[in-house]
Order: C-alpha cells, then sequence, then structure tokens
C-alpha cells in the first residue's frame, strides 16, 4: 500500500509542476511553445538549487545517497516554487524592458 501511495504523490508532483509551469498561450501550439520555453528557462536554476539541497543532505546523512524519485520531488516542489513566482511576475504585468 504505502508503494501507490508514493507513486500517486510522485505523479501528482509531476502534475503540479507541469501546472505550475503552464503557459496559455491563443491556441493549443502557442500553449505548448511558451510552457516548453518557461520550462526550459527555469529548469537549469532549479536543477542547481537541487543539486545543491541533495549535497547538503547528503553530507548531512553521512554520505548516504538519496533515491531517485526523492531527488526528482524535491525537483518538482522548488520548480513548482519557481513557476508560482514567475507566473506572478508575468501575469502582474512587471515587465523587463
Amino acid at each position: 500500500m504505502q508503494d501507490i501511495k508514493e507513486k500517486i504523490r510522485f505523479t501528482a508532483s509531476a502534475l503540479l509542476y507541469l501546472l505550475f509551469n503552464l503557459r496559455i498561450g491563443s491556441d493549443l501550439s502557442t500553449t505548448v511553445t511558451a510552457t516548453g520555453w518557461q520550462i526550459l528557462q527555469t529548469a537549469p536554476y532549479v536543477a542547481g538549487l537541487t543539486y545543491l539541497i541533495v549535497s547538503v543532505l547528503q553530507y548531512m546523512g553521512d554520505g548516504s545517497k538519496l533515491p531517485w524519485d526523492r531527488r526528482l520531488r524535491l525537483f518538482f516542489a522548488i520548480g513548482i516554487m519557481a513557476g508560482l513566482i514567475l507566473a506572478i511576475w508575468e501575469y502582474g504585468g512587471f515587465r523587463l524592458s
């Protein structure tokens, strides 16, 4: 039973990650392109922060490795926060130019 709950939580994390990074356009191709661009822009920063946090957790845990699903769930959690912050920034009307 615990294994099924973990799979459901992992899938929910991945879906929430996609939802928070979703950028809606006028048609499906625009939406897919904008969402892909959003993920490509934020993924390096999210991956770097995830790597840093995983390194600290492994150091604190005497070098024991984190399982890959925990690493991905941490990546999704950081990506959800980044997607939320960028969505508020973009939809709030702030522009860099």
